[in-house]
């Protein structure tokens, strides 16, 4: 009986996998590293055939853990970060690199070399940008594929197909061009909720008029919860699968946490519009769903149907979170490489310098934490971060109040965000957590207190794994819907209220985050 199914995640830095049962126990999961070159600033690039290895070991590893037979896999699903795959029209690798090289036809969703086109996107004033919060970010896939026409214009008379990563994944596992309506609608200004979903004036205003075509992009979506097909011959082989098995529609990988996190109340549309999920590890983002189109202003969205069916979803974030704490780990003089010991390590000196001083620890430094762009609420990938208050101290212990305040920065940039949310008449008050940042005390407690949010996280802190294996559990007709699914396989999660005794701390530290805002665009302004 096929009565289990794989998740595959695919991060920035290397490839999970994991074997879930129908009632969401993970029974083994694995992990390999993938490659990634950064051959000048804002340039960041893969190896799809480097990623497709990876997976291809980590289920393979991650299925022998299990002890479950290939023949009791239903289906395989995979989510990705919004990275773009370039292939040509035999479906070999096509460069996206200024060096050249053919194996990296990929762009990294967080490469910014296509600021200026994101910039000319958001001139156009086009309807589309009604539906990403009326701004490009250069972490979509337009202005990166308007960078590479430009730039690169032989690998764009070659090209064949354009990729989400997710979708290459659904096409290197069954060879069908099909695309996820999550994708299409999260990263290519795709309208799921209009006939056509694709507006041709706005790809020609562009100047990408010929994208469907070089792209081999579809017309219509394939919902999450969907096959894509089943496994090709050399797929199965390659992942230690059988043919069998169903393959579901890829997801961005947020949006696969945001339904692992949320999918407890999946069956109850006015509870979910209560929840947010908070998706953190080296960025951060934080999704909202609701039933009608809200506004989205400085956030990506309103995305029609691009989790559940018939419901809008809203993705606010923050471009570097636990990127900025490696960022500030590696830069101080009493820092080093950024490894989880050196940070657990940081952690609980702060809190011993807590016991000691107080809410005083570090108070005169003050940190905007957008050292890669404001995302959310700003939508401003220009912006650069501030750090005020520095002195000449170099020991560990400074590194360790640096640390700890900019870590309060990080969360009252959600708190910006979640104001700005209320504004527009999203309602929320539970911050579901998943990822990376579960492990970090530090910001956990601030997520809430920082926030005044109550804070659930999943007994276990696999959300986007978990999206995926329910979406995947869909797909292959082992639940009925994503609803099911969800009540079947969430674990469950452990809260943590807000101190309400540090409100009116925070509440100050929020006026003078406000401030430093303030004073950010005045020296802008000048003359």
């Amino acid at each position: 009986m096929r009565d289990h199914v794989v998740a595959v995640d695919i991060g920035t830095g290397s490839a999970r996998a994991g074997v879930f049962t129908a009632n969401g126990s993970l029974l083994g999961k694995s992990e390999f590293p993938i490659l990634m070159n950064r051959p000048r600033e804002n340039h960041a690039e893969h190896d799809s055939e480097d990623i497709w290895a990876a997976v291809c070991a980590a289920v393979r590893s991650a299925v022998k853990v299990s002890g479950v037979d290939a023949s009791a896999i239903g289906a395989i699903g995979f989510d990705a970060t919004c990275s773009l795959v370039v292939r040509d029209r035999q479906g070999r690798q096509l460069t996206v690199s200024t060096g050249g090289e053919a194996r990296f036809d990929t762009l990294v969703w967080l490469d910014h070399r296509a600021l200026a086109e994101a910039d000319y996107c958001t001139a156009t004033r086009h309807e589309v940008l009604d539906y990403s919060g009326e701004f490009m970010s250069p972490e979509m896939e337009m202005p990166k594929l308007m960078w590479l026409k430009e730039n690169l214009p032989e690998s764009w008379v070659q090209a064949g197909y354009f990729f989400d990563l997710a979708d290459f994944m659904t096409w290197k596992a069954t060879g069908s061009p099909a695309r996820s309506r999550c994708t299409l609608v999260a990263k290519w200004n795709y309208l799921a909720h209009r006939q056509p979903g694709w507006q041709a004036d706005f790809l020609n205003v562009i100047g990408l008029g010929d994208l469907r075509e070089r792209g081999g992009l579809p017309e219509e979506s394939v919902p999450v919860g969907k096959s894509m097909g089943t496994l090709t011959a050399e797929a199965a082989e390659a992942l230690g699968l059988d043919r069998a098995c169903h393959v579901g529609a890829g997801m961005i990988d947020a949006y696969a946490g945001a339904l692992g996190a949320l999918s407890g109340h999946a069956g109850d549309p006015g509870t979910l519009e209560r929840q947010l999920a908070l998706i953190a590890g080296t960025s951060s983002c934080i999704v909202s769903l609701a039933r009608e189109r809200k506004r989205s202003t400085g956030m990506w969205g309103p995305y029609y149907e691009a989790v559940f069916p018939g419901m809008w979803l809203a993705e606010a974030g923050q471009s570097a979170t636990g990127a900025l704490l490696d960022h500030i780990v590696s830069m101080h003089a009493a820092g080093g490489q950024p490894t989880a010991a050196l940070h657990d390590r940081i952690v609980k000196r702060i809190a011993e310098l807590r016991l000691a001083e107080g809410e005083s620890l570090g108070g005169r430094i003050h940190v905007l934490p957008d050292f890669h762009g404001n995302r959310s609420p700003l939508a401003d990938p220009h912006a650069m971060g501030v750090i005020s208050g520095m002195t000449l101290d170099a020991s560990f212990d400074g590194l360790c109040r640096l640390y700890w305040r900019t870590s309060i920065g990080i969360a009252l940039g959600i708190r910006h965000i979640l104001d700005r949310m209320r504004d527009y008449g999203y309602v929320h008050d539970t911050l579901h957590v998943a990822g990376g940042h579960v492990k970090n005390s530090v910001l956990m407690e601030l997520y809430s207190d920082v926030t005044g949010c109550r804070v659930v996280v999943p007994k276990m802190n696999e959300a986007v794994l978990l999206g995926t294996a329910i979406a995947a559990s869909v797909s292959c007709g082992l639940h009925e819907s994503l609803a099911v699914a969800g009540a079947a396989m969430y674990p469950g999660g452990y809260e943590r209220l807000p101190d309400t005794g540090k409100k009116a701390l925070y509440d100050r530290e929020y006026r003078r985050f406000l401030a430093m805002y303030r004073h950010r665009a005045e020296l802008d302004a000048m003359e």
